[in-house]
């Protein structure tokens, strides 16, 4: 088997990229995947799958997963030090009046400080950079180019790339506040003025976009990159996936390549499988590296149990009899059902039950999503049905239980688990320092041996409640943290 030192022999992998424990049982894992070749596939057609709505990010700050930093420089003479403070930074005084007085903030945070001396100081070295959601990455990366930015420059300076125009919408919004005094100037492709009829040349200093319209506007000559100074790629995980934006994320990389003289390149995701990794430092060389290890984010504060199941109706029954009875003692619930369909039905028979919840999935108009994720978070529901277009982002200190009702698969492939789409769904429990449960429902052998392959992924056992045992269920929860033993008796 070749390692990373066959394959690149300049540098060792990222710091946490190794994998260790991720990857350990490689040969359970495929033997266990095998036993799938005839299963049927779990859920209904691949097109009434969502895909996660990242526009869902809190801006609000978590430190409670923040565990120890690591970092692989590049140049060990380099003195980066920890920032304790936005003015150890070297920034400019309308930077910082824009970071207390309109971001409201009072110190870096833990990524913040070690991150952004990465990024600000000279030479300016590539950064990859993964961390949770929550931690603090949009300011990283916002302030970055914001610091690289000459005001008095009219011509375009910073390139952000983000996989959907909501995110778009939501990175000039931070932008607009964090560089409120500095005069920098936004130019978007989610503004009205920049629609298909406007051919007119770009001297906006920041530039943020999804990337077919960024590169139409490269080969139309609208967007000049001679002066571009750097460029960053939000939620990279999905620019660098093969069935995501990779050809487009690659052409804009060559395009600056040939283009711009002196330019930093910077990824951020909460997560990297192993393929992205890989492609990702070979795109972006001589990168500078930090990582929280994702498993470390989650894992360890959420007890995680199955469920074994004979019929879809009994999930139902699981349900309604045994799991929201308790939702009034441990607080808000979210339920992930894999397909927009299975998501309205189950919505459909709970209330048909009488059991008050909502719905969210991606055929939703964003008016009626974006009512149904405020009626969440302000505590006015308390159990929410959604499809993975909620598996990333959403952050609500009392959600302190999540149920997968079906497993998380591959879109194109589900017999196999996905792995990352696991670890954000249960992260929507145990946010702020809380603990969190996460009960799996299991029907027949495909979604028994998806968990079984998430069990060995993660090295983390998920074991076995059974289906009728209420003294374990309630002791499940008391365990987690979820219900004192007075609410248990």
């Amino acid at each position: 088997m070749s390692t990373w030192a066959d394959d690149d022999g300049d540098l060792p992998p990222p710091p946490g990229f190794e994998d260790v424990r991720a990857g350990a049982h490689a040969a359970e894992i495929a033997d266990i995947a095998s036993q799938l070749g005839g299963a049927p596939a779990i859920g209904t057609r691949a097109d009434a799958v969502d895909a996660p709505d990242v526009a869902l990010k809190s801006e609000g700050l978590r430190e409670e997963h923040a565990g120890e930093v690591v970092k692989a420089i590049v140049d060990p003479s380099t003195p980066y030090a920890s920032a304790k403070s936005f003015e150890d930074l070297g920034l400019s005084a309308e930077l910082l009046r824009g970071l207390y007085g309109e971001m409201k903030f009072e110190k870096p945070s833990k990524i913040q400080a070690e991150t952004l001396p990465l990024i600000l100081m000279p030479p300016h070295r590539n950064l990859i950079a993964q961390a949770h959601n929550g931690s603090g990455k949009t300011t990283c990366f916002t302030l970055g180019m914001l610091s690289r930015i000459d005001p008095n420059l009219k011509a375009p300076q910073g390139l952000m790339i983000c996989p959907t125009r909501e995110l778009v919408v939501q990175n000039v919004s931070v932008m607009e506040r964090m560089g409120k005094y500095t005069g920098v100037t936004i130019a978007s492709t989610a503004d009205p003025k920049w629609d298909n009829t406007n051919r007119n040349k770009i001297v906006d200093q920041a530039v943020i976009g999804t990337p077919g319209k960024i590169l139409r506007w490269m080969r139309e000559r609208q967007l000049a990159c001679n002066n571009m100074r750097i460029l960053v790629f939000d939620e990279a995980d999905h620019m660098m996936a093969t069935d995501g934006h990779r050809v487009d994320s690659t052409k804009i990389l060559k395009h600056l390549s040939m283009n711009a003289k002196a330019w930093q390149v910077l990824l951020f995701s909460a997560t990297f499988n192993e393929a992205v990794k890989s492609f990702a430092t070979k795109v972006v060389p001589n990168a500078n590296q930090i990582f929280i290890p994702a498993t470390e984010l989650s894992l360890d504060v959420i007890k995680q149990h199955r469920v074994a199941v004979n019929t879809v109706e009994a999930k139902d029954v699981l349900l309604k009899e045994k799991i929201f009875p308790l939702c009034d003692k441990i607080g808000q619930t979210i339920i992930f059902v894999r397909t927009r369909e299975g998501a309205r039905r189950l919505h459909a028979s709970m209330n048909a039950s009488g059991y008050k919840c909502t719905v969210i999935e991606g055929q939703m108009e964003h008016a009626d999503r974006d009512r149904v994720v405020k009626e969440f978070r302000d505590g006015l529901t308390k159990i929410l049905i959604a499809t993975d277009v909620l598996s990333r982002g959403l952050d609500v200190s009392t959600v302190t239980l999540v149920i997968n009702y079906d497993m998380p698969v591959e879109f194109h492939n589900p017999r196999s688990p996905n792995y990352e789409t696991y670890l954000h769904r249960i992260g929507r429990s145990g946010r702020f320092g809380k603990k969190g449960a996460a009960f799996n429902l299991i029907l027949g052998d495909s979604e028994r041996a998806i968990c079984d392959q998430i069990e060995l992924h993660f090295n983390h056992k998920i074991p076995e409640v059974a289906f009728n045992d209420d003294v374990t269920f309630e002791k499940v929860l008391e365990d987690a943290g979820l219900m004192s033993k007075e609410e248990a008796l």
